[in-house]
């Protein structure tokens, strides 16, 4: 599963989480820094990456288009870049049961 990091969380996780999540990137490094949360879902789409946000209007999403993509929302106040690589790492279990498995369109996280 690739992750597609939404502006709010930080550029430099992305070497991170390569180990555990195989070809992740962090919007404003795909030039997308100023796209609206529409054009980030379609590229999230087109792309085939899972959304990882602290916004809820991108998990709204699927909700009302389904999937793809699938969206990680991390429900959480602004928090450490180490916090946050911590918090995916830990629940990558929970991660890959709720939306490879389950095929669940979301999964919120307590960050």
């Amino acid at each position: 599963m690739k992750l597609l990091m939404d502006e709010n969380l930080s550029r430099r996780l992305v070497p991170f989480l390569q180990h555990a999540y195989p070809g992740t990137r962090q919007v404003a490094l795909l030039g997308l820094e100023s796209a609206d949360d529409v054009s980030i879902w379609q590229f999230a789409k087109d792309q085939d990456f899972t959304i990882v946000t602290r916004d809820a209007d991108l998990q709204e999403f699927t909700l009302v288009w389904g999937q793809p993509p699938q969206v990680i929302w991390l429900k959480a106040h602004k928090q450490r870049r180490a916090a946050t690589h911590k918090v995916l790492l830990d629940n990558s279990e929970a991660i890959h049961t709720a939306l490879v498995e389950e095929k669940a369109p979301s999964i919120e996280i307590m960050a």
